[in-house]
């Protein structure tokens, strides 16, 4: 009975961690409204977890096109406060800098370039906390990077 119960819970761990996170338009959290699901590794359209959905891939540095880890489908480069154009990490290539709460557009962090804020609940157009500016709604975790390619 004790080795049962080791294997039950060992086996029931991952899929206790494979949450998956739902991204829904502006301050909502109804059904209708889910723009994307996040796994971790693949984000899909809409509320789905179907592989043909998977719009890119993420690895933890790079951003994939689709269901690809291949090189030549990198979409941006992730340094955690930097994303970057495509396969680069040079600083003429970068799009956003994130500061943990806040983007800024392109290698700034001059309050007139906040673009947007993200509280890991919502993302706010600009440099806001008023409801009236939510965007999205985030129900779970999901790296900025992923943000990102979303507005």
């Amino acid at each position: 009975m004790k080795r049962f119960l080791t294997i039950l819970i060992f086996s029931l761990i991952p899929c206790l961690t494979m949450a998956t996170t739902k991204i829904y338009k502006g301050k909502s959290t109804y059904s209708g409204d889910i723009l994307y699901t996040w796994d971790g590794k693949h984000l899909y359209k809409g509320n789905s977890t179907y592989s043909g959905d998977i719009i890119l891939t993420w690895d933890g540095k790079y951003l994939y096109n689709g269901n690809s880890t291949y090189s030549g489908n990198i979409l941006n480069t992730w340094n955690g406060k930097h994303l970057f154009k495509g396969n680069s990490t040079y600083s003429g290539d970068i799009l956003f800098t994130w500061d943990g709460k806040k983007f800024y557009r392109g290698n700034s962090t001059y309050s007139g370039d906040i673009l947007y804020t993200f509280d890991l609940e919502y993302l706010y157009r600009g440099n806001s906390n008023y409801s009236g500016n939510i965007i999205l709604t985030v129900s779970g975790s999901l790296p900025p990077a992923i943000l990102t390619l979303i507005f």
